[in-house]
């Protein structure tokens, strides 16, 4: 199927193509040997509140982060 590029570097999927697709909001754009690769990726929402939690969970504070970019820029 062929698809125009817009002004503003837009195209737009091709029903039929999307209709075959499950119901997605994003794709990971990739080229690979000069073509253009659309992924569909899945994202999942999650609450602020699931992400402290989970954090403490695992046991890591808010200094972690921090403390992460810190360890891995001296491996550098």
């Amino acid at each position: 199927m062929l698809a125009k590029v817009t002004s503003k570097n837009q195209i737009t999927i091709p029903k039929a193509i999307m209709e075959s697709l499950p119901p997605i909001e994003y794709f990971n754009v990739a080229l690979r040997d000069e073509t253009v690769v659309l992924e569909p990726v899945q994202v999942s929402r999650v609450s602020t509140e699931s992400i402290r939690t989970k954090m403490q969970q695992l046991g890591l504070t808010e200094n972690s982060l921090a403390d992460a970019v810190q360890w891995t820029r001296k491996q550098a």
